[in-house]
């Protein structure tokens, strides 16, 4: 039986998102914190805490500070016409580094933002002062905590693992049921319950038309 879903996988660690890419989507749309450098004509309905602010052409002020989705965040931004400015989210601030510096284990990632390394990752797009602070978090935060993520998926067998997984971001929920799925396949070979070797469709297919011509 075919899958509905194919899994494609993320490009949030690169320098652009996978667009066929359902983690991806998601990260897109989270918001991030920005204030617009210029005026932006129009666009007043489209900010409903603005509104009420909005001057006689429905403009959005200059100094206006907003939560935009990440896509458009990005859309916007240009280092030239200087259209809007980013701050930095909480969690990728110089006193959550210092909290995964310390211990990047205490946290509970997923609670802090599900796409914690994807979002971290896009967020040097922006060409901040801090980007390489931030890029030395991200790489640290995800050494620090990797091998327990391991160690915990190939101790967990036919056990409930929601509360191994509660704590973490999208991207290490990957690497714990990639370390699962090892686990169950091993156990599985250790049994002798892995699947017989069979010769391809390509192999027999090959055989039937051979047979077929030495009949003719």
């Amino acid at each position: 039986m075919s899958e509905a879903y194919f899994r494609v996988e993320s490009g949030a660690l690169g320098p652009e998102e996978n667009f066929l890419s359902l983690d991806d989507i998601l990260m897109s749309h989270e918001k991030l914190p920005v204030r617009t450098e210029t005026a932006m004509p129009r666009l007043g309905a489209f900010f409903l805490e603005r509104s009420g602010d909005a001057e006689t052409d429905n403009a959005v002020p200059q100094g206006s500070k907003l939560e935009l989705p990440l896509w458009l965040a990005k859309g916007l931004f240009d280092n030239k016409r200087r259209i809007l400015s980013v701050e930095l989210p909480k969690i990728y601030q110089e006193g959550w580094r210092t909290v995964f510096s310390a211990d990047a284990n205490v946290v509970d990632l997923h609670k802090m933002g599900p796409h914690f390394y994807g979002f971290g990752s896009q967020l040097l797009h922006f060409d901040g002062p801090e980007n390489a602070d931030i890029s030395q978090s991200l790489l640290q935060t995800f050494i620090g905590r990797f091998r327990r993520i391991m160690d915990s998926s190939q101790n967990a067998y036919n056990e409930d693992t929601s509360a191994l997984v509660a704590r973490l971001d999208e991207m290490e929920r990957g690497l714990f049921q990639t370390g699962q799925k090892g686990l169950n396949d091993f156990q599985c070979w250790e049994k002798g319950q892995a699947s017989q070797i069979t010769a391809s469709s390509l192999v027999q297919n090959y055989k039937k038309r051979k047979f077929t011509d030495m009949e003719d």
